[in-house]
This record gives structure tokens, sequence and C-alpha cells, in this order.
């Protein structure tokens, strides 16, 4: 079976250790790249970086992102010489941001290097990006427009969200692999990850959110609320934040133009039937994934769901 998934955040990536820790599926990862930004002169790729880490078994399992047995001393030395240090880098994430910056000075492509980093830190799946161009979420606040790191890093997601803007999407052209991945998958999830500043970017782009529509396979979202909360991010305060109903249905309202068929928590297998009045299946699931047996158990879940 053909998997694509649409993916951002911590939860993207343990979605996507679930689909590649399946027996007979052959899985396609689209990240979101929006939350890219250039540290220290480098181009550092948080969201990327995370699905590959956790893919290749490099992750910081307590934090959920970084690379595991982690040290600061380059962090360290930027800050004695009085560099802003909010955003933290460790040494061994320092080396990749390095070689992304220097393969992109000399001419490859975003979905190049996200390709030769997965095969040679031992990824099986497929990692792509929905586009090779610049696209960067945007945040405004009462005090003006922070950059998603500045909002998510530096502030703590603290201030409340009164706008989103994802810099670029409009010029932003899909990565033929994206659109291939769409058009020839058996079945396309949607994460649980953040709806607005995870999966929004990559739908966005031009042509991607055509191509899921128009897609063969069945559309299948993951909700990333349980019982109206988040596990990890602010997605909950950011949906309340711009008018939306945070919790499972409020995503499923959400992505309805899109899907076939919704997962949610056994927290809120009372919402079943009113995401089934939108119009869509509803697949009541463990949607908690602490571990890898979680993972992979959703996975399978949804797998079946959908069969």
């Amino acid at each position: 079976m053909k998997v694509t998934l649409l993916a951002g955040g911590v939860g993207g990536a343990k979605m996507a250790e679930g689909f590649d820790g399946l027996a007979g599926v052959e899985l396609s990862v689209i990240g979101n790249v929006a939350d890219d930004a250039a540290f220290h002169g480098l181009w550092v790729s948080p969201d990327i970086d995370t699905l590959t880490y956790s893919l290749a078994g490099r992750i910081d399992r307590t934090q959920g992102w970084g690379v595991a047995d982690e040290s600061h001393r380059a962090l360290g030395v930027l800050n004695e010489l009085g560099a802003e240090t909010w955003m933290t880098l460790g040494d061994r994430d320092f080396g990749l941001h390095i070689y992304r910056t220097a393969a992109l000075a000399q001419g490859q492509s975003r979905s190049e290097i996200a390709a030769h980093v997965a095969k040679v830190f031992g990824v099986k799946s497929r990692i792509l990006l929905p586009t090779n161009d610049v696209v960067q979420t945007s945040v405004r606040t009462a005090t003006g427009w922070l950059t998603f790191q500045e909002y998510f890093v530096r502030e703590q997601c603290g201030p409340e969200v009164l706008e989103l803007d994802y810099g670029g999407i409009a010029k932003a052209r899909p990565t033929e692999a994206a659109l291939a991945a769409i058009a020839e998958a058996d079945l396309i999830v949607l994460a649980p990850s953040n709806p607005l500043v995870s999966i929004t970017p990559i739908l966005e782009v031009q042509g991607i959110r055509d191509a899921v529509r128009a897609a063969r396979a069945k559309v299948v979202a993951v909700s990333p609320l349980i019982a109206g909360k988040v596990v990890k991010g602010p997605a909950d305060r950011m949906m309340k934040a711009l008018g939306l109903r945070a919790d499972a249905l409020g995503v499923a309202a959400y992505y309805c133009d899109l899907l076939d068929h919704m997962v949610i928590d056994t927290a809120d297998a009372a919402l079943e039937p009113e995401v089934r009045a939108l119009g869509q299946g509803c697949t009541v699931l463990q949607t908690l994934m602490t571990g890898r047996a979680e993972k992979v158990a959703l996975a399978a879940g949804i797998v079946e769901a959908l069969a």
C-alpha cells in the first residue's frame, strides 16, 4: 500500500514513524517547510529535520526534537560572543545546517538535499518537500508581526495570534515528487499536526490542494486535539484565537472540503455523530502516541478503517 502523509511538527513525525514501521506500507512524507529560517547564517528546516531524525532513529525522545546525545558547545561560544541564541541548535544539528547551507550555495535544490540527508542517515521512507521555493509563516500579534520561530521558540507561543501569513506561498511551485506521491497514493493522511501552521502551508502551495482533491486515494485526517487540548504545541489556542472551534470536530470542519474520513481519539467518541454529519466517515481510535507500539497501532488502525 502506498501511503502519502502530509506532516509537520512532532505529531507529524510520530505518525510518520507509525506508518514507517508498518509492514506492507510504502511511505512518502510531504513535510512542512514554512517553519524554515536562517540562523547564524545557516538555513534551518526544523520540521523536515524532525521527520528525518525521527525516521533515522536519531531523535531526542525526551523533547521530541533535536538529536539524541547532543551537546551545545558551539551555541555556548555564540552566546559568549553576544549572538542571539534563543533558537537552540545542538552541535550535531549544526553539522546538518552547515551541510544544507553549503549545498544550497552550490545550486542543489532543497528536495535534493533532503533526499540525500535521509538516504545517508538510513531513512527507508521518502521525505519529500511540497516546494523548493521559500515559504515562511509569520504570526501577527498585538505588538506586530513575528516570524514563526520568534513566536514559537523565543516567545514560547505566549502572544495571542491575530493573523497568520504564509510569505511566498502565492508564487511557490509544487515539486513533481510531491504531486506524484499524491496522485499515486492508495491512502492520503493528514497527520495529527497543527492544521494552521503545519498542514495548511503544504496544502496552499500551488496545485497541492487540487491534487489532493483529485486523487484517487481516500483522504483521512487524524485530529491533533484530544478532548479539546493539544498534546504539544499551540494549535488549540491558535484555533480559538482565529475563531475556529478548537476540538476534533473543529479540525474535521476545517478540513471538510478534502476529507473522506476523520480519525478522532477515544476521549472524543461523543463527537462521532457530529463529525459524520459533516459528510465524512469517522473512526474512533487511541491517537495518543507515547511509544513505538502506539504509533504503529494507530497507523494500522487507520489502514484497517480505510481498507
